[in-house]
């Protein structure tokens, strides 16, 4: 399962809104008999990235944006991933 575009509009940021989402998300993968929940982020979104790490994902890869500017700016993307297999 992909899980794109996950936000918390910034005034309700803080309350578990964002954790409860990515929890939902994992179970509902689960669910579905899915074998991992894959996502990517930006290098600059650090409250993003914190919060997949504690929901228990990992680094998989980092990648230079294949544009011009993510050459230029150095526009690095990560890749996280929570493996499924074996999970109750």
């Amino acid at each position: 399962l992909a899980l794109k575009r996950m936000s918390v509009r910034k005034d309700y940021r803080g309350l578990g809104i964002a954790t409860a989402l990515g929890r939902t998300a994992l179970a509902f993968a689960r669910q579905r008999g899915c074998r991992a929940v894959v996502l990517n982020t930006l290098m600059l979104q650090h409250e993003a990235r914190a919060l997949y790490e504690r929901l228990g994902f990992r680094r998989h890869r980092f990648y230079v944006l294949p544009t011009a500017y993510g050459r230029l700016a150095n526009c690095t993307i990560t890749t996280y991933r929570y493996d499924l297999s074996g999970t109750p």
